[in-house]
């Protein structure tokens, strides 16, 4: 599938504010698909920006600006990538794996941060009952974790705040794709298993007002295979119809933009107009 991509940010704040370095993560991951095309054109231009790889494997670039003031600040990305149908879930498939819950660490040592988790009583017993529907069978237990999750809630549109804790989502059966793939990450982390917070694109909008937004998933790290993404907002595995951008043990590490600024005076505000067009073939 080719994705053609325009998303553009735009801030705005009600007196002139000076930029700190700034963190744009608006590249595709390198294991997302094929890159054609990308550009990134920042306003104020910065005077430098550096390419690079973050230490979970995302590229990212490191933006510095000139020591002026302004009142707006423009990020658009323009971005054209050819993705597959990822084989690892049909490799995970085929292994002999061992019964959830996993208790041994994972062969791979980076991958301790992705197991932290201290879930709630109601998240672990919710995957607890999975997991005994399941067998134990750890590609059963994702299947039936995706199932319920997408069964169960009330799945919508945030476009401002964190990801709620996994607790309120199960509760409350509503959330947006971020709360969501917030939840799946902790019951798998309950399970003794590696899972890790991704954003990204999403080729069919699926919103009730027809637009595109940043959409968010999961992945879950099985040994011998490598990660297998999974799309509890929509019920399915993640597949040649998700572009990832950034992966990370948490949302924040996966922001699109961060930075800081500084200003003269007691108060500020600042608002995000943004656009998002997603063009598949």
């Amino acid at each position: 599938m080719r994705f053609s991509i325009h998303h553009e940010s735009v801030y705005r704040y009600s007196t002139p504010v000076t930029f700190a370095p700034h963190v744009v993560r608006l590249h595709p991951r390198p294991d997302a698909g094929r890159l054609l095309a990308q550009t990134i054109l920042v306003e104020p231009v910065p005077i430098s920006r550096i390419e690079r790889a973050d230490r979970f494997g995302n590229t990212v670039s490191e933006v510095t600006f000139p020591s002026v003031s302004a009142s707006v600040l423009s990020i658009a990305s323009t971005l054209d990538v050819e993705t597959r149908p990822p084989q690892v879930l049909a490799h995970a498939r085929s292994l002999d794996l061992p019964a959830l819950p996993w208790t041994a660490p994972p062969s791979r040592e980076d991958l301790g941060a992705y197991r932290a988790v201290e879930p709630s009583w109601a998240v672990h017993a919710f995957a607890e009952d999975l997991r005994s529907t399941a067998n134990g069978r750890p590609i059963a237990f994702l299947e039936a974790l995706t199932r319920a999750i997408f069964e169960r809630t009330d799945r919508g549109i945030r476009t401002e705040g964190a990801a709620q804790p996994p607790d309120v989502t199960l509760e409350q059966r509503r959330g947006a794709c971020r709360d969501v793939a917030l939840l799946f990450l902790a019951c798998c982390r309950s399970q003794g298993m590696a899972a890790r917070f991704v954003s990204g694109y999403q080729a069919e909008a699926q919103t009730p007002d027809g637009r595109s937004y940043l959409h968010a998933w999961a992945e879950v790290y099985v040994e011998g295979a490598g990660w297998c993404g999974w799309d509890a907002m929509h019920g399915i595995a993640a597949g040649e119809g998700h572009l990832a951008l950034c992966a990370a043990p948490d949302q924040g590490s996966t922001m699109p933009v961060e930075g800081g600024f500084t200003f003269s005076g007691s108060n500020v505000v600042s608002t995000l107009d943004w656009s998002l067009r997603i063009a598949t073939a």
